[in-house]
């Protein structure tokens, strides 16, 4: 790990070189989590402080709930300082949740978790240790099994990593989720980086550094339903693919090689059938081909355009996510908070002095 880790505030000798900062960040994105946010924040706190005493920071995100999620998460943080919260204006996404999260975080480590709890927070301890005798910066959740979550899920998910790993340009680790233990410099890192279509277990692989493994056996959702229905699957999937492979742009360039072969042999037919053969040509076969090779020119355009379409979006420069409301952040969180929504801190979107610290 970097220098700039020094001293020993915990029993796994992490502190971070500016006085008074945490030792560890939890950052916690939320979505509709009201009857699971007791037993997360019980359960968090009991992994954190068996690790590293009071030395530490709760981030959460409230991603535009719609429930009484933020009310739970206030009525929390009125008698924990530990709790650092953050109301994002609408639902912007998991991924971009976790990179608020991810930019308000002060810890000289940043664990970041699931507020189902089908991660469990109790394996912190043991992935802190594995971090600190590896000499690592980043240690990943690798899933040796996925309990309570169907076998269209299971198979998908698999099929996924997997071919996302063979067809992308840097080496992705398979079955692991966001579930993972890195240092400072790869939170940092990753909140610096300007894509809009975030894959973030695909941006944290990208960084480098030492990155090492953790095999756990994930748990089912403690409560409530799942945030990752079969449209938010193909969604991330669609961010992952055309953020880390090319494999999309060369399925179109294979697909074009095809067809020409196709249109060799076709001609080479229609020559031997013309010179040899009394054979009158069928409109059949012809509208078969056409047809055929029209649809593959609209897929390898429809592809394309995607592509054209993201690089519009990045050009825009949009903020990543826009901040509702914040509650126990020191100013230099909300600094980078800021820094991370790409737009400067004003009034219409942070609340005054008496809720952004107590």
């Amino acid at each position: 790990m970097g220098d700039s880790f020094v001293g020993a505030r915990s029993e796994f000798g992490f502190a971070h070189s500016n006085g008074g900062l945490p030792a560890i960040s939890v950052v916690v994105p939320c979505f509709n989590e009201q009857d699971g946010l007791d037993e997360l924040l019980r359960r968090v706190r009991l992994s954190v402080q068996a690790c590293f005493a009071h030395d530490y920071e709760l981030v959460l995100v409230d991603d535009g709930s719609r429930d009484g999620t933020w009310a739970r998460m206030q009525a929390a943080a009125s008698a924990d300082p530990h709790l650092r919260l953050i109301r994002l204006s609408r639902n912007h996404g998991h991924q971009l949740a976790l990179t608020a999260g991810l930019a308000a975080a002060q810890g000289a480590l940043v664990f970041v978790i699931d507020a189902d709890l089908q991660d469990p927070p109790e394996l912190l301890g043991p992935m802190a240790e594995t971090l600190r005798a590896q000499g690592a910066d980043v240690v990943y959740g690798l899933r040796r099994q996925r309990k309570g979550e169907t076998l269209f899920k299971k198979l998908s998910a698999a099929a996924f990593y997997r071919l996302l790993s063979r067809s992308a340009d840097i080496d992705l680790p398979l079955d692991a989720g966001d579930f993972r233990l890195m240092t400072a410099r790869i939170a940092k890192a990753l909140v610096a980086m300007p894509e809009t279509d975030r894959f973030i277990r695909g941006m944290v692989a990208w960084i480098g550094f030492k990155q090492v493994p953790f095999e756990y056996d994930r748990d089912a959702r403690f409560a409530g339903e799942t945030k990752y229905p079969l449209r938010e699957m193909l969604r991330l999937a669609s961010h992952a693919f055309m953020g880390f492979s090319m494999l999309p742009l060369r399925f179109a360039a294979q697909i074009s090689a095809l067809l020409f072969a196709i249109m060799l042999i076709v001609i080479v037919y229609a020559l031997v059938s013309w010179l040899f053969f009394d054979v009158i040509s069928g409109w059949t076969s012809l509208m078969i081909l056409i047809s055929f090779s029209s649809a593959m020119q609209f897929a390898v355009l429809a592809v394309i355009g995607e592509y054209v379409g993201r690089i519009y979006l990045t050009q825009k420069a949009r903020p990543l996510y826009i901040v509702d409301q914040v509650i126990g952040l020191a100013p230099a969180a909300l600094a980078d908070l800021g820094r991370g929504q790409r737009s400067p801190l004003n009034a219409g979107i942070w609340p005054g002095p008496s809720e952004q610290a107590r």
